[in-house]
């Protein structure tokens, strides 16, 4: 049904409880493969004993190179992106499945909601430790949103021939902060127009547990912080928070598929602040727009 694409890093206790989760509570057989950044801690050995297909890298390759090997494995029609430390809640798969039916082609980023470390606030534990998965169970179908308009992070699923037209994510956000409304643009650029958060799809986020691990680490690095808003503002002119606003019309109710901006006055005047940022940017941090430049 869909290839879900796992980066993890030596983080095998939530690799093992995201992948029981799919098992467990999906109502389809998904193809699961997971990019194993170094797998120091048996990793690879739980994946072979699992018979579950992956590729690795010795080294920290970070989400974007991950997720782009791992994707060349796929075999279904759909890549969906997953971190190690999501929890699947029953039904996601059948949500997605009806949602694609709907649209009936194959030009949309389909995003699903995080409860905890997400938009979702219902407490069910921050680590294994203290995860009450029947809490989570019992409560999941009374958290609820709305189906949102322009989200651009994961879990998210793309049809593989949009995934390959824009060459995956952009590897130069490594570790992996701002390449997916990075992939948002490159998917804008090619006439995608429907980016929908779906409610009920659902996932439990115990919250960014191998960035907490690493956090300030003297040569790990897990978060690029401001640099992939840099980056971004670099390649495209604009800024992360002007293109979600204007041109994804983020969080706000999903009405349809996006429409090109308005140029209003408040369009123009977001439009001058990012040229006089990208002006500042360029001069204050040449060494990486140079380095944007030549790759």
């Amino acid at each position: 049904m869909f290839s879900i694409i796992i980066p993890t890093f030596n983080n095998i206790r939530y690799l093992k409880k995201c992948i029981e989760s799919i098992k467990k509570n999906s109502k389809f057989n998904h193809e699961i493969i997971p990019h194993i950044n170094e797998g120091t801690n048996g990793t690879e050995e739980y994946l072979l004993k699992e018979n579950i297909k992956y590729t690795k890298t010795n080294y920290n390759s970070g989400i974007c190179e991950g997720m782009n090997m791992a994707a060349k494995k796929s075999t279904t029609n759909y890549i969906l992106y997953a971190h190690d430390d999501f929890y699947f809640c029953p039904g996601w798969d059948e949500v997605l499945l009806s949602e694609v039916k709907k649209i009936n082609h194959n030009n949309f980023y389909l995003s699903g909601i995080m409860i905890g470390n997400g938009p979702l606030k219902f407490n069910c534990g921050n680590t294994l430790e203290d995860f009450n998965e029947k809490k989570l169970l019992d409560n999941y179908k009374n958290i609820n949103h709305y189906d949102f308009q322009g989200s651009t992070w994961a879990p998210h699923l793309i049809h593989k021939e949009t995934w390959d037209l824009v060459g995956g994510f952009s590897e130069e956000f490594f570790p992996g902060t701002g390449s997916d409304p990075d992939l948002n643009m490159k998917l804008w650029k090619k006439g995608v127009r429907i980016f929908k958060g779906i409610n009920e799809f659902k996932v439990y986020h115990f919250g960014s547990i191998v960035t907490r691990k690493y956090k300030n680490h003297p040569t790990i690095r897990t978060e690029s912080g401001s640099k992939g808003s840099k980056i971004f503002l670099l390649k495209w002119g604009i800024s992360i928070k002007f293109f979600k606003k204007y041109f994804m019309k983020s969080d706000t109710k999903y009405d349809g598929p996006v429409e090109k901006p308005k140029k209003t006055i408040s369009f123009i005047t977001g439009l001058i602040v990012c040229k006089i940022y990208y002006l500042y940017t360029k001069v204050n941090y040449k060494n990486l727009y140079i380095k944007l430049n030549r790759d």
